[in-house]
């Protein structure tokens, strides 16, 4: 029996590790499909933003319709609505940054720095109490971020900036979803940021100055099929992961997404990282497995 149980577990453990790199191969994907379309091809990062997510929409309707209307029963719609903002709004930086050039590798690894922004948050505004290995790791990790970001650099430029705001913007947004589901279930959660970030999207595209655009031709068409397709797959398959094994045992895989990103950019762009990327990405990268041991341990 215990043989059984064992191997049952050993399954699960590959089976979620197996989501969680289709997951971040599905994104690195999606991410340089996003970039090509808004870099090389011109749409704006709002209207792009608001194209991909409407047909992520469409593709997640049965999951909408698996989860039922009934999820929709809340006492705190505000919070759910302002969590939606937050999350929509650090699409729109992450696109943003894309479209202005910021390296894929750059983007994505100042895009890791999120944990930490959640540390803090949740220590400022939750309450939580945090370790001091806790805060020495986010400070090691914000050290990552520096080098990565390297502002003493003569070429750097404000834009690769708009990662990190996304990072901090993704990071309130998952101290919301902590807050809401001390009452609220994972799948009320789901139902309302599937429901509102699409129509949200749509706002902030038709407030930016260049208005809502079209995808023009075929190719633009299918850049934006190809990222709305992927982007909910990915989704999926982290659901599918976090399903089978717990964050902790996955958080390693997760990192997998630097060097596909990294391998996409490159691909696509012939964008070849410094050295400055690999030794901040090490850090950041330990900081944030040492911030999972620790709760591991510690719980």
């Amino acid at each position: 029996m215990s043989t059984s149980r064992s191997s049952m577990r050993t399954s699960a453990a590959v089976v979620g590790a197996s989501w969680m790199i289709f997951a971040g191969a599905a994104f690195a994907i999606t991410n340089s499909a996003m970039q090509y379309l808004t870099l090389v091809q011109g749409l704006s990062s709002t209207s792009a933003t608001f194209w991909q997510y409407f047909v992520s929409l469409v593709v997640m309707l049965p999951v909408i319709w698996r989860i039922g209307f009934v999820g929709l029963k809340t006492t705190q719609l505000g919070l759910h609505v302002f969590r939606v903002i937050l999350a929509a709004l650090g699409v729109q930086f992450w696109i943003a940054g894309l479209a202005n050039g910021v390296p894929i590798w750059q983007a994505i690894a100042l895009l890791m720095t999120s944990p930490f922004f959640v540390t803090i948050g949740a220590a400022a505004f939750l309450r939580e109490k945090a370790s001091g290995q806790r805060w020495l790791a986010t400070a090691i990790g914000f050290v990552g971020g520096m080098i990565i970001l390297s502002p003493w650099d003569e070429t750097f430029q404000l834009v690769a900036l708009l990662p990190i705001v996304a990072a901090l913007l993704w990071g309130s947004s998952i101290l919301c979803m902590k807050k809401l589901e001390e009452k609220e279930s994972p799948q009320s959660v789901t139902l309302y940021l599937l429901l509102l970030l699409t129509p949200i999207n749509l706002v902030l595209a038709l407030l930016a100055p260049s208005g809502l655009e079209l995808p023009v031709g075929m190719s633009m068409w299918w850049l934006v099929i190809l990222a709305g397709l992927l982007g909910a797959i990915a989704n999926g398959s982290l659901a599918m992961a976090y399903e089978r094994v717990d964050a902790a045992y996955l958080q390693p895989f997760d990192h997998l997404k630097l060097p596909l990103n990294v391998l996409c950019g490159f691909l696509v762009f012939g964008w070849a990282p410094p050295g400055n990327l690999w030794l901040g990405a090490a850090l950041i990268i330990g900081a944030s497995l040492y911030i999972v041991h620790v709760e591991r341990t510690s719980s």
